[in-house]
């Protein structure tokens, strides 16, 4: 019996790490992936139109349909934020996207509001765990040539994705086969092949004990970062909850109050917004950080105001050059208040930073949303269009008001 033949292990080594992808490789596999869950999260948007004619259920229903998915958010954000940074990047991501896979076969076969719910549930607590794991990594792999690199991929990517699902799910739904199938068979395709990139990418991530206790629910920002955090609260929430607004009952409006019944027009409603905000995200990278945050409370009012007035006229063009307006004022938010953070933490104060900013984020982005659905079964959609906009308008306000108060 021969002994099976075994490679030293200063050959071994060099063999594992060419089976790793490069550094660059992985910050552009890491930033895809980041794509396809921010797509992936708005792909049901559109989709509610479709929902609520098969199975005949109210604006409450669907209200509760967008408020599990940011229960299961949220719930993730609190318990998962800081995990990655204990036991690594890598394992934290492969479970978030088995996860998702699992929401998208119960969207493919969902039939009815019960398993549509128990899918957008899981969505969350899947989007939420990789949300932060993504950015941390992203940081972790910036490029030492560009150092902020990390912070603007991670402004511009979730509202591009959110554009990119929203859009493409409406074209789908008007234009192919399956409109409640297709959307959902390419993105589970995706998320195989994201499952591939994370396996091969390096681990970026130290691990360190504690990772049974970062499950514990907390949000903590470290004394020397409150003051800069505190500053960036009202402009987060007034972007987020516009965002929140534009997802959940965006298509509803453009059908309700307008009279559009396209579907690729109720994924538009969205993309005006999210899309301009990638845009502008991209457009403003080299601008100093003061003026973006002046600029993104200014537009983030003005734009709201003037789609508010396109609303209360019923001229949807007012409307549209209003979102384009707030949706400048979107990219404008998230550039300058991810990036800060992005730049601020060190390595292991990453995944629970952006952890708090997400669940600041994402509980503007829920709440009144989930307000708003309810609202509108008793006062209509015009009217809770009208009172939701005019809070954010307000918010806009108070973002301005609070980076002045932070220069000074």
């Amino acid at each position: 019996m021969t002994a099976t033949p075994t490679l030293p292990t200063a050959v071994r080594e060099p063999l594992t790490r060419r089976r790793r992808l490069s550094h660059p490789a992985a910050f552009a596999g890491i930033a895809a992936i980041l794509v396809a869950f921010t797509a992936a999260s708005s792909a049901p948007s559109p989709l509610y139109v479709v929902y609520q004619q098969l199975w005949h259920f109210s604006a409450v229903t669907l209200t509760v349909v967008f408020a599990v998915y940011v229960v299961g958010l949220i719930g993730a954000l609190l318990v998962l934020g800081a995990l990655s940074d204990h036991v690594g990047r890598r394992p934290v991501l492969v479970a978030a996207i088995a996860l998702e896979a699992v929401a998208l076969v119960l969207f493919l076969t969902a039939g009815d509001i019960g398993v549509l719910l128990a899918a957008r549930f899981l969505q969350g607590i899947a989007t939420g765990a990789a949300l932060t794991t993504l950015g941390a990594a992203l940081v972790d792999l910036n490029p030492p040539h560009a150092p902020g690199r990390a912070g603007l991929i991670n402004s511009i990517v979730p509202p591009a994705g959110l554009a990119l699902g929203s859009l493409g799910t409406g074209a789908l739904v008007q234009f192919a086969p399956g409109p409640t199938h297709l959307v959902f068979a390419l993105l589970l395709a995706g998320m195989v092949i994201a499952a591939g990139v994370v396996l091969l990418m390096p681990e970026t991530a130290t691990r360190r004990p504690g990772g049974a206790a970062s499950l514990v629910p907390r949000l903590g920002v470290p004394a020397r970062l409150r003051a800069d955090v505190l500053a960036l609260v009202p402009v987060i929430v007034a972007s987020w909850a516009l965002g929140g607004l534009y997802l959940s009952l965006g298509p509803s409006v453009a059908v309700g109050v307008f009279g559009l019944g396209n579907h690729l027009i109720g994924g538009l409603v969205v993309t005006l917004l999210c899309g301009t905000g990638a845009v502008t995200a991209f457009a403003l990278r080299g601008h100093p950080t003061p003026r973006v945050l002046t600029l993104a409370g200014a537009l983030l009012t003005l734009g709201t105001a003037v789609a508010l007035a396109g609303v209360q006229s019923d001229v949807v063009t007012l409307a549209g050059v209003g979102t384009v307006l707030a949706g400048v004022g979107f990219g404008a938010s998230a550039l300058a208040s991810f990036g800060t953070l992005a730049r601020l933490a060190d390595p292991h104060e990453r995944g629970e930073l952006l952890a708090v900013a997400l669940t600041i984020a994402y509980v503007a982005f829920s709440l009144p949303a989930v307000v708003a659905g309810l609202a509108a079964t008793s006062f209509g959609l015009h009217a809770t269009a009208l009172v939701y906009g005019a809070v954010v308008v307000l918010l806009g306000g108070a973002a301005l008001v609070a980076q002045r108060v932070r220069r000074s």
